[in-house]
């Protein structure tokens, strides 16, 4: 796995550069993705206290909080929020949340949906606190 920032006007998010995703999937991925972290990002004079990112890694998507470690602040610290998963075999997405074990467990209220702007349309609205606290 290779992951590059974005060049998309400084949206804080990362890309794969390998494969995964068709090169068409990849844009259509990334432009929903950045599309939430548009809405979701705290104010920009929030962001180097606490940030919130995605990584790609084959056909799952983890975004993630940033944030300076507690006790070295030039330590970047990144916490799990969600884990989205594609499963190309039935045209889904697959969500995932984790738990106190650090695992990630399937995000039971609504396990799966057939879109990108759904699986993060059920993150972003975080019903039940399992996501963002």
């Amino acid at each position: 796995m290779h992951c590059v920032p974005a060049t998309n006007g400084g949206i804080n998010s990362f890309r794969l550069l390998a494969m995964g995703f068709s090169e068409f999937e990849q844009k259509a991925v990334t432009k929903a993705l950045d599309a939430f972290l548009k809405r979701r990002r705290p104010p920009a004079h929030i962001r180097p206290n606490l940030d919130i990112r995605y990584h790609l890694s084959g056909q799952s998507i983890q975004i993630v909080e940033v944030r300076p470690h507690w006790r070295e602040a030039d330590r970047i610290m990144e916490t799990p929020v969600a884990k989205l998963t594609y499963v190309r075999s039935r045209a889904l997405w697959k969500i995932y949340w984790m738990r106190q074990d650090l695992k990630w467990h399937s995000y039971e209220p609504v396990a799966q949906v057939g879109t990108i702007e759904k699986a993060l349309a059920v993150v972003d609205e975080d019903r039940y606190g399992c996501f963002f606290g």
